[in-house]
């Protein structure tokens, strides 16, 4: 593949932009693991090595160490580990459009050991991503110079003639490589620049506000760490979460205290959640399931006082003897989800591939962070119960007054019915209403027949007085 003398081997602006984006957040990775992450659909990841050469011309990139990989036809690869200098630190910190104080190191001797657990951070990353490839052609090229004799640079037949392979049906990913950040101290004292003791340092944090998980806090298990190691490293992100700072203009219902927020939500902003953002926590070893659920299972007891909450109840005088109407108040508690990364890789990171501690089941991402027994989720069947206790208690004082009434009532002497006392005032009558509107509607209609008759009477006077009239004239 042929290129210029600035740039021997004939990378373009675009896939060196791309590496350096990459490296500033993953700090070391291979060519292949950058092309996953960026451009997963060029047709190999000698596009990927072509930038890396051309920006080790310029000082910004360097290899000083190599990791192997089982490739897909089940041979042993040798590839070259790249990692940025100090002045592609503050490259990749422009094209990021990132302060550099928040670009960490440049991961010079994790590079030199191999990077073991940072290349599974970054397969991790990749996991969560899900680029989608998008489809490329060869550009061509005038003649093959420098490349031909590149130093660590591995033969991979002629890039430019190689067809392009249609694009993969990924499964969907979250965000973008700007939303990640990797290695980030997590002060539990001191400053993120000088961090107390026990500070963890979080593998990878993913902060978007625009996507459906405004924050995620990622550690990466090679099953290196026993259960306890792990589990005291949820201990202290618990402590971290729980640090607290002042503000100048505090937002209404601060918690814990008015005037203070979370640090954390100093540093990234609020999440719209109640309590502390999620911990996920991704096994990358492959081992069994048996072997997998005892170290699930080992995790989730261990750490099972931080992740649990703390039970509430919110009776009220209309509450029903006998019945629950308790939640779990989840506000000092770490949402922890646990999966692994081939699970991630296959389904993406919004497919049913976590499991929540206090959870029974596998669940996407969405169902896994809701909390079907915190107070706000059973809300409405709160308002049911006490809705319902409203009525049954309607329904009891009802039926007591009907029986204090009951007690009082006497017979009629008229018609021999049970009389009941006035509701409103206890009145004791001695005749029932019926009988009393019977003996008033009698007299009613007894006047009402001597006014008729009355004025019948009167009518005939009149009548006859007028024939008297006529014939006297």
């Amino acid at each position: 593949m042929g290129g210029t003398k600035r740039r021997p081997y004939g990378s373009t602006a675009k896939t060196r932009q791309m590496v350096l984006a990459a490296l500033g957040v993953v700090k070391v990775a291979t060519a292949q693991q950058i092309r996953q992450l960026m451009c997963p659909g060029t047709a190999s990841a000698q596009t990927v090595r072509n930038g890396c050469l051309d920006l080790v011309q310029d000082g910004l990139v360097e290899s000083l160490g190599s990791a192997t990989r089982v490739n897909e036809a089940g041979s042993l690869v040798t590839e070259k580990l790249w990692n940025l200098t100090g002045p592609g630190l503050d490259a990749a910190a422009a094209v990021l459009d990132r302060p550099l104080g928040e670009m960490g190191g440049t991961a010079r001797g994790a590079a030199r050991a191999g990077a073991k657990h940072a290349r599974k951070v970054t397969d991790t990353i990749a996991a969560f991503l899900q680029t989608p490839p998008a489809p490329t052609r060869p550009v061509p090229r005038k003649a093959s110079q420098a490349a031909a004799g590149a130093p660590g640079s591995a033969a991979v037949g002629n890039a430019s003639a190689a067809s392009v392979p249609g694009a993969q049906i990924r499964p969907q990913g979250l965000g973008r490589i700007e939303s990640w950040a990797t290695e980030v101290v997590l002060p539990v004292s001191g400053t993120r620049f000088a961090p107390g003791r026990n500070s963890p340092r979080a593998d990878a944090v993913f902060a978007a506000p625009d996507e459906g998980v405004p924050l995620l806090f990622v550690e990466v298990d090679n099953g290196t760490e026993s259960p306890v190691v792990l589990s005291g490293k949820v201990s202290r992100y618990r402590e971290f979460f729980r640090r607290t700072v002042k503000v100048p203009s505090p937002p209404q219902n601060a918690w814990p205290r008015p005037g203070e927020i979370p640090m954390w939500q100093a540093l990234y902003g609020p999440t719209g959640w109640e309590g502390h953002p999620p911990l996920a926590i991704v096994f990358t070893k492959k081992v069994g399931s048996t072997a997998l659920n005892n170290r699930i299972n080992s995790v989730m007891r261990l750490t099972e006082a931080h992740w649990s909450g703390e039970y509430g109840n919110d009776r009220s005088r209309y509450g029903q003897p006998g019945v629950d109407d308790g939640y779990i108040d989840f506000t000092d508690a770490v949402p922890v989800l646990v999966t692994t990364l081939d699970r991630l890789q296959r389904h993406g990171p919004l497919g049913a591939v976590w499991f929540r501690f206090g959870h029974s089941t596998w669940q996407s991402l969405d169902d896994a962070l809701d909390d079907p027994d915190a107070y706000r989720a059973r809300a409405p069947e709160r308002k049911e119960r006490r809705r319902q206790a409203a009525q049954r208690a309607k329904r009891e004082r009802e039926e007591e007054e009907r029986k204090e009434r009951e007690k009082n009532t006497w017979v009629c002497p008229r018609c021999g019915n049970k009389v009941l006392p006035d509701p409103w005032d206890g009145f004791r009558s001695s005749e029932c209403e019926q009988c009393e509107g019977a003996e008033e509607r009698a007299e009613r209609e007894r006047q009402q027949t001597l006014e008729a008759a009355a004025e019948a009477e009167e009518a005939k006077e009149a009548n006859r007085s007028a024939w008297r009239r006529f014939l006297d004239w």
